[in-house]
């Protein structure tokens, strides 16, 4: 069974980016040292585009072969032009208002993205699927969530969109690391804690 891992970018107070999801106010902390353990530790999340900038197509994947966002998240990517802005994974956007793929690297799921999750996390595989937002989506994949990593970056919002767009539901995870660095971001990895069933 492989894993989905939510691997997120947050404000101090939980928030992924403003109430129109813009996110760009993380970005000055990616400095060299932080980039450094992103390009190491999770290639697979530097976007095709930044990689082009950056001199990383050779990066290979480590974590994950596959890539689920919502349509806003993809949103960001159509509107800087890059109908695939994971190009080196496999991709798939959670919409029911694109009637058609705008680049054959990347499925459209219009109904049942648990069902389609299932599915993928039923594969085998040795990598992973890489949970890359938002909040909508986050909400409806909650339970479905093995793995949380989640980069806080040294910002309060004060408001804006949450880590999950959902209702109240509590699930307990596991915190397995905790690493902070010299800009002030702390990336904490937990793992889900699953009530074994009776019998």
């Amino acid at each position: 069974m492989r894993k989905l891992t939510y691997f997120v970018a947050v404000s101090i107070d939980g928030f992924i980016g403003r109430p129109d999801g813009d996110a760009n106010a993380f970005m000055p902390f990616v400095d060299e040292g932080f980039l450094e353990f992103l390009t190491t530790e999770y290639p697979e999340t530097i976007s095709a585009e930044g990689r082009r900038i950056l001199g990383l197509e050779h990066l290979t994947n480590k974590r994950f072969d596959t890539v689920i966002q919502g349509r806003a998240s993809y949103q960001v990517g159509l509107d800087a032009g890059l109908t695939s802005p994971y190009g080196h994974l496999r991709e798939y956007v959670a919409a029911r208002s694109i009637e058609k793929s705008p680049d054959p690297n990347v499925e459209i799921v219009a109904e049942d993205v648990v069902g389609k999750v299932r599915e993928l996390k039923a594969e085998d595989g040795e990598f992973g699927i890489w949970l890359c937002g938002g909040a909508t989506l986050a909400g409806v994949l909650a339970d479905e969530v093995d793995e949380l990593v989640i980069k806080t970056y040294p910002l309060v919002f004060g408001s804006g969109m949450p880590m999950f767009g959902s209702g109240f539901a509590i699930g307990e995870f596991a915190l397995e690391e905790n690493r902070t660095f010299g800009n002030g971001v702390i990336v904490r990895t937990y793992s889900r804690k699953r009530q074994g069933l009776p019998g």
